[in-house]
């Protein structure tokens, strides 16, 4: 959300460029090591690559998450960020958040209410030679080429070099080491998930484990993603005795609260914080339940999406990090237009953000340009 934030409010696009560089370094890596054959994308806990394009589901459940997770002051990664540097708040995002993705996944909430329309409108790929939805395939399809591995690398590998060239391109960028770090951190972290998990080390669990109930969620080859283990989080807490639950993603959640929290001390930036007024509870719960719907909608957050989807090159998850960044910034024009005008409606507000945003003409501008 700063990443928006900046480039919306303020023009500065260095956070952006950071998370580009994540998504880059990521992309690269991911299409390197599967071509070694160091892990296989072909079957993951999250099918970022299912020829059974659900783009609305995409597209809207981006937009959703976008909106809470401005309301809710930062997405499901910078909530556990900020619980570590002793944000209380945070807690309430949390649970609100899990409970709505707990509410979407495992109480049906999703199939009742969005997949009998999502589904209409779903395109099956593989009814055009497509077999999966990744670049790589994309361009097998179309072409009629055959050697996909080694498309996947090419694709992979040119896109990640677009993508680096956008993020070093900038003077300011290349002299900043602390987001260079941030970037370089993230996209390595998500990197050696894909490769803890679809790894020698994953399948040598995989293969070795008899299982004879249920299979752990951890085992499973998967990225970094926050929504699904906050879902796993509230099943837990329903369901104590069942370890089952406990997986590679959930124990990542544990990890960015210690990192933030040991950062805070040492840096002596740890500071309780809870909310300042009603209105802030109340809008961080609705930012939340829209992260946990959204989430769960896109199959995916900031992070999910935004980096370890995007590092397979599916379609869906560019779509998903582009609503996002979509429904954030027109939450964020909303509301900064609501502030300095506040005899104004919310839908004059919604209208000018549109306008600004170039999704709207000109012509349709209600209130003056701030």
């Amino acid at each position: 959300m700063g990443a928006v934030s900046d480039w919306v409010n303020m023009g500065s696009a260095s956070r952006m460029r950071a998370w580009v560089l994540a998504m880059a370094l990521a992309i690269v890596a991911v299409a390197t090591l599967e071509y070694l054959q160091v892990f296989s994308l072909e079957s993951t806990r999250t099918p970022y690559r299912t020829p059974h394009f659900l783009w609305v589901r995409y597209l809207l459940g981006g937009l959703i998450f976008g909106v809470g997770m401005t309301l809710a002051s930062g997405c499901a990664n910078k909530a556990l960020v900020r619980l570590g540097g002793g944000n209380l708040k945070s807690v309430i995002v949390i649970l609100i958040a899990g409970s709505f993705a707990y509410l979407m996944g495992r109480a049906s909430l999703y199939e009742i209410i969005f997949e009998p329309w999502v589904e209409a409108v779903a395109i099956d790929l593989d009814r055009y030679a497509i077999y999966e939805q990744d670049l790589g395939s994309f361009i097998s399809g179309i072409f009629g080429m055959e050697n996909l591995s080694g498309i996947r690398l090419i694709s992979g590998l040119f896109v990640g070099m677009v993508l680096l060239v956008f993020v070093f391109k900038s003077i300011s960028f290349r002299r900043d080491g602390l987001n260079i770090l941030a970037g370089v951190s993230v996209g390595a972290a998500v990197v050696a998930a894909w490769y803890i998990t679809g790894g020698p080390l994953g399948q040598e669990w995989m293969e070795a484990m008899e299982w004879e109930q249920e299979k752990p969620i951890g085992i499973a080859v998967q990225g970094l993603t926050f929504i699904g283990p906050m879902t796993n989080i509230i099943t837990l807490i329903l369901n104590p005795d069942n370890l089952f639950l406990i997986g590679f993603c959930m124990i990542t959640l544990l990890g960015v609260v210690t990192g933030s929290f040991l950062y805070a001390v040492f840096s002596k930036s740890f500071r309780v914080e809870w909310f300042s007024s009603w209105k802030d509870f109340f809008t961080h719960v609705i930012g939340a339940a829209m992260m946990g719907i959204g989430g769960v909608l896109a199959m995916g957050c900031t992070i999910g999406q935004g980096v370890s989807g995007v590092s397979t090159l599916a379609l869906g998850s560019f779509i998903a990090v582009t609503s996002i960044m979509l429904g954030s910034a027109i939450t964020m024009k909303t509301q900064y237009y609501k502030m300095v005008y506040e005899e104004a409606s919310i839908l004059l507000a919604f209208q000018t953000a549109l306008v600004d945003l170039h999704l709207l003409p000109e012509a349709l501008r209600k209130l003056e340009k701030v």
